[in-house]
């Protein structure tokens, strides 16, 4: 489902904000790929928003489109509960680390937690738990790249771009909705 940089062309990132129950969020598209999904007020901001636009040569432009749309709506419908995946078409923008990490992530079962360490192995790299860590807190794409998933092995949370608060909100909305969990640890 996602898009390498070769392909593309074009020198805009159409971006839209989009209020929700659990903040203000930006989305962005490049080349009918979403490449942003990430909130307004995190503090890496900047450095997650350079990232895409050196790596896409692209600049930020607010124009909604296609991508955006559908974007909004299965966002809208995940935070109700009526949606557990995502069918969007992502471009990821990072290093070839950060988007193993990334894709790894995306194989999590809604309503389930991993640890880093558990992650660090799925990639086959035990000893890569910080970079796996620092991977996962770089991810731009987030809830249909499920980081909020990933908890510390002790059980603690953990960090998150959008609070604490909001990933506790997040993994009880998944909980609350999956059957076959009770906050279980997900290993492959």
């Amino acid at each position: 489902m996602e898009k390498t940089t070769s392909n593309l062309s074009g020198n805009r990132i159409n971006i839209q904000h989009h209020k929700t129950k659990i903040g203000e969020l930006i989305l962005g598209s490049f080349d009918d790929h979403l490449c942003l999904l990430d909130f307004k007020y995190r503090k890496m901001r900047t450095t997650v928003d350079n990232r895409i636009k050196i790596g896409l040569k692209a600049d930020f432009l607010e124009r909604n489109d296609a991508t955006l749309t559908k974007t909004k709506e299965q966002l809208d419908e995940y935070l109700s509960g009526n949606r557990k995946e995502f069918d969007i078409p992502l471009l990821m923008v990072g290093t070839d680390f950060q988007k193993r990490v990334w894709n790894a992530l995306i194989k999590i079962p809604y309503g389930f937690t991993s640890t880093y360490l558990q992650l660090a192995k799925n990639i086959n790299n035990t000893k890569a738990v910080r970079a796996v860590a620092s991977a996962n807190g770089a991810n731009a794409i987030a809830l249909v790249i499920p980081c909020h998933r990933i908890i510390e092995s002790s059980g603690d949370l953990g960090g998150y771009g959008g609070g604490l608060t909001i990933k506790k909100r997040l993994l009880k909305l998944e909980q609350r909705n999956n059957d076959l969990s009770d906050n279980e640890k997900y290993e492959i």
